[in-house]
C-alpha cells in the first residue's frame, strides 16, 4: 500500500501559485508595454471609412430634406459593419476633399448635379491622385457623369444621348448575377426615372453588374445600362444611373443594399 501523504510531503500550494501569479502579470506587463510601442493600427485594426458627398441642392426639391447623402449613408448604415460613415458636401471645410480627409477615405461617393463648377480643381486633382495612384474607391451617382472628379477618371466627355424626365418607369435588370456589387438583389422596378439614352460616351466598362429597360408611358421599350464598373489606375469606380433628387430612390431597400455593395466592392484591399 503506497504511503500516504503528511502535510509535510505536500506540494508548496499556495507559493507555487503566488509564483505563477506574479508570472503571468509580469508577461501581461510586458506585452501591454510591446503593444503601446506599436502603432495604433497593428494592434487594433482602424475602421474603414466611406464619404459620401453630395452639393447640397437636392433639398430644394423636398424630397431629400437632409439632403441625398445622408439618405445615402443611413441606407448604407443598415449594411455596412466595421465602418465609418461620414458625410460631406461644397460647405465642408475644402470642400469635403480635405488631403487629410481623403487619405483617411477608403471610398468615396459623390452626387452632384447643378454645381459641377463650384468643385476647385486641386481638390478634384486629389481625389484622381487618391484614385488612381493609392487605390481609393470612387462612386459616382446619376448627374454625377458631369461632375469634374468623374469626367477626370473617365476620360472622356461622360454624355448621354438624350435626357428625359418624361414619366418612364425603369425595370432595373440583374445582368451579372454574380458580381459582388448586386449580391442579395433581384430584378425590381423604379416607379419613375429621369431617362438617360444610350449611348454613353465613356470607356468600355470591365463589368456591367446591373441593366435596365425605360417602360415610357405609350408601353415603348429602351434599353439601358444602369450600373458600370472600372478599374482606374490602382482605383475602382463604379456608376449608378439612377437618382434624381425627385424620386426616391436612395429610399428603396434595393438601391439600399446595391450602394452597401458597391462600397465593399471598391474599397481597396488592406494588408
Amino acid at each position: 500500500m503506497p504511503p500516504m501523504n503528511t502535510p509535510d510531503s505536500l506540494p508548496p500550494l499556495r507559493e507555487e501559485a503566488s509564483s505563477l501569479t506574479r508570472r503571468a502579470w509580469l508577461g501581461r506587463s510586458l506585452a501591454a508595454a510591446a503593444a503601446a510601442s506599436l502603432p495604433l493600427k497593428l494592434v487594433a485594426a482602424e475602421k474603414r471609412r466611406v464619404v459620401v458627398w453630395s452639393e447640397g441642392t437636392a433639398p430644394d426639391d423636398k424630397v431629400y430634406p437632409q439632403d441625398i447623402n445622408t439618405a445615402v449613408a443611413d441606407g448604407l448604415k443598415k449594411h455596412l459593419q466595421g465602418w465609418d460613415i461620414e458625410l460631406a458636401n461644397l460647405k465642408s471645410p475644402e470642400q469635403g476633399c480635405s488631403e487629410d480627409s481623403l487619405k483617411r477615405c477608403d471610398v468615396l461617393i459623390w452626387w452632384g448635379h447643378k454645381r459641377h463648377d463650384d468643385v476647385k480643381n486641386e481638390y478634384v486633382d486629389r481625389i484622381v491622385r487618391r484614385v488612381k495612384e493609392e487605390g481609393m474607391g470612387f462612386i459616382s451617382v446619376h448627374s454625377s457623369h458631369y461632375a469634374k472628379p468623374n469626367k477626370r477618371l473617365m476620360g472622356t466627355a461622360c454624355g448621354w444621348g438624350a435626357y428625359e424626365n418624361d414619366g418612364c418607369t425603369c425595370k432595373v435588370i440583374v445582368k451579372e448575377p454574380n458580381h459582388p456589387i448586386v449580391k442579395g438583389v433581384k430584378d425590381f422596378t423604379l416607379p419613375q426615372i429621369e431617362r438617360y439614352s444610350e449611348p454613353y460616351a465613356v470607356p468600355t466598362p470591365e463589368a456591367v453588374p446591373l441593366a435596365g429597360t425605360y417602360v415610357y408611358p405609350d408601353g415603348k421599350q429602351e434599353p439601358t445600362r444602369l450600373g458600370l464598373c472600372w478599374t482606374i489606375g490602382k482605383g475602382r469606380m463604379f456608376y449608378f444611373a439612377p437618382g434624381h433628387e425627385t424620386y426616391r430612390d436612395f429610399y428603396m431597400p434595393e438601391v439600399e443594399r446595391i450602394f452597401a455593395n458597391a462600397v465593399e466592392w471598391a474599397a481597396p484591399v488592406r494588408a
